[in-house]
């Protein structure tokens, strides 16, 4: 039986030159169903807490990556806030390519084409390992929190809304 070889993407490609450990985790993908809550759906649940990238624009610092987790919801005033902005709101879905080098559905907050101002969620430190975007549709990374905070360069603060809030 032949081993079905993976193209590396950027993001595996700057965790390998930081030699940094990951596990890769592919999935079958609709363009129906590319949202993390169904990427959370397909994953195993001894996997790893599934993480989504959202890109925002404020209007002080420009682009600014938030990394969640699936379930939750971007607070976009506490992003603002802790991003140094009066004012933040979603990049453009038709810019998400230009701007990162990925799509949605594949977008990893490793590996852009520039090193935007990253934030994680707070909740990032609760867990052992996390799934992120590997940069293209189907495939995850399974990584420590503090190896993909470190490669990210990211800070870790309260950027999500809370259910009881």
């Amino acid at each position: 039986m032949k081993n079905k070889k993976i193209t590396k993407t950027n993001a595996m490609r700057m965790l390998d030159k930081q030699k940094r450990a990951y596990t890769i985790h592919e999935y079958a993908w609709s363009e129906d169903h590319l949202d993390a809550l169904s990427v959370l759906e397909k994953m195993s649940q001894d996997a790893g807490a599934v993480y989504k990238t959202i890109v925002a624009v404020g209007d002080k610092t420009g682009v600014v990556v938030g990394v969640i987790p699936a379930q939750n919801e971007l607070d976009l005033k506490a992003f603002a806030k802790v991003s140094g902005n009066k004012r933040i709101e979603m990049l453009p879905l038709k810019d998400l390519e230009a701007t990162t080098g990925y799509i949605r559905g594949g977008c990893s907050p490793v590996g852009m084409k520039k090193a935007f101002p990253t934030y994680f969620s707070h909740h990032i430190l609760d867990e052992k390992s996390v799934l992120v975007s590997g940069g293209k549709r189907g495939t995850q990374i399974e990584i420590s929190p503090a190896d993909l905070i470190a490669v990210a360069h990211a800070k870790v603060e309260k950027i999500t809304q809370e259910k009881d809030e």
